[in-house]
């Protein structure tokens, strides 16, 4: 396994895991330990491996970043154009989800609702969950933009607040430059050696990145095998074709109109994608994201460095396209045809709270919540979606991390870098 490159590694993992979760189930026991523990054991061991990294990896890149821009000029313009990719990518995404889940209409079966068939009721063995997302409502939006300024930088950073933390990086390093040049370039190479560090502990982590994945792959598959997916598999490929068109055809154009070719671009982040895909994770794969970026893609860090910590946090395409057809989904299940209006209202939303949706898996259901409650959907119905979450979380984080990337080698190019993929 060694000699494999990392990515043929990670393939490796997730086959021989799902493979292994379907023998062993969820109650296999051998030598009086359950392997459904020792799964979550490797998985969970992984998972808080990268999320280890995340605050100290983001702030030095954001903040060694934003200064080794130099003036002001250069960090407007490449706001301008960061912030202009994402909010075009995730409407486009949204675009596909909202068109396919008029056309598929997988809430209607036999030109009847489904919600019969689907058992609306939440049942007891969710409950719990959907009472942590329960009283959600468009209030909810401006907590969004509340997040950004934190009263606490450090309790944020504990929390996992990104959006604060960002901001505050973005600050730091802005005012950075502004100081005497004896004190700025001393802080703007210790950030440069923290960030330098960081990446260091990254790939010692990425060592390891195949038993992260065979755990955590190998915990989902046998928790749930593929049974789940039975009730809402039209739901469940409604999603996944929007998420291959928005993948596959619309940001393979963008790149080709940008001058890139998508082929070697998908080749590039590969380990990038299969470690979102197995971790569910945009913010904990962050890290991969960025080796991926600058040396598969031959992105600088000058522009990685600002562009991804800040895609991890604001740019959710595969959870925008979700949010949208999930709300649409349940509409259709209860009976209820939205007007042109509602559905109006349904892409605004799902775009506003997938910029503030946390990189960490199934938080797109608070999000969801919100969606619900601004078109008067009960919330009941969010827990059908439990059943397939897991799998759709992993495969839109994929489209996430992607999409990302993306927005790295097309702003690249569009700064006249020469050394990125064509």
């Amino acid at each position: 396994m060694g000699r494999l490159k990392l990515h043929w590694q990670m393939l490796i993992a997730i086959l021989s895991a799902v493979l292994v979760g379907l023998w062993a189930g969820q109650d296999s026991v051998l030598l009086g330990i359950h392997l459904y523990d020792v799964f979550d054991f490797i998985g969970t061991l992984f998972l808080n491996a990268l999320k280890m990294i995340i605050v100290p990896l983001v702030m030095s890149s954001i903040i060694a970043g934003v200064a080794g821009l130099g003036g002001s000029d250069n960090l407007g313009r490449l706001s301008v154009k960061t912030i202009a990719f994402y909010l075009s990518t995730s409407l486009f995404s949204i675009t596909v989800g909202l068109l396919l889940v008029n056309l598929l209409t997988p809430g209607v079966i036999d030109g009847e609702a489904a919600g019969s068939r689907l058992n609306l009721s939440a049942p007891e063995a969710v409950a719990e969950q959907l009472a942590q997302v329960d009283g959600r409502g468009a209030g909810d939006i401006t907590a969004v933009f509340l997040r950004m300024v934190p009263p606490n930088i450090i309790k944020a950073a504990s929390d996992g607040q990104m959006l604060g933390l960002i901001f505050f990086s973005l600050l730091f390093g802005v005012f950075m430059t502004r100081i005497t040049r004896e004190y700025s370039q001393t802080m703007l190479s210790f950030w440069n050696g923290v960030y330098e560090t960081m990446m260091q502990v990254t790939l010692f982590i990425m060592k390891f990145a195949p038993l992260g994945v065979f755990g955590l792959v190998a915990k989902t598959v046998s928790a749930t095998g593929f049974a789940a997916f039975q009730p809402l598999l039209i739901f469940f490929c409604t999603v996944a074709l929007g998420l291959a068109i928005h993948t596959f055809i619309t940001l393979s154009l963008m790149l080709r109109l940008a001058g890139i070719n998508p082929l070697r671009h998908y080749r590039a982040m590969l380990p990038a994608m299969l470690t979102a895909f197995s971790t569910a994770s945009s913010s904990g794969t962050l890290p991969v994201t960025i080796e991926c970026v600058e040396k598969n893609a031959g992105v600088s860090n000058r522009t990685s460095a600002f562009v991804l910590p800040l895609g991890a946090t604001i740019n959710m395409d595969g959870t925008a396209l979700y949010e949208c057809v999930a709300a649409m989904f349940i509409a259709q299940a209860y009976g209820l045809e939205l007007s042109f209006a509602t559905q109006f209202i349904v892409v605004l939303v799902a775009l506003l709270t997938s910029i503030g949706v946390a990189g960490i898996p199934a938080a797109s259901l608070v999000a969801i919540t919100v969606i619900l409650g601004v078109i008067g959907l009960p919330l009941e119905g969010i827990g059908m979606l439990l059943v397939t979450d897991r799998i759709l979380d992993m495969m839109r984080t994929a489209v996430n991390v992607f999409s990302d990337s993306c927005g790295a080698v097309v702003i690249a190019r569009s700064e006249g870098e020469h050394g990125v993929l064509t």
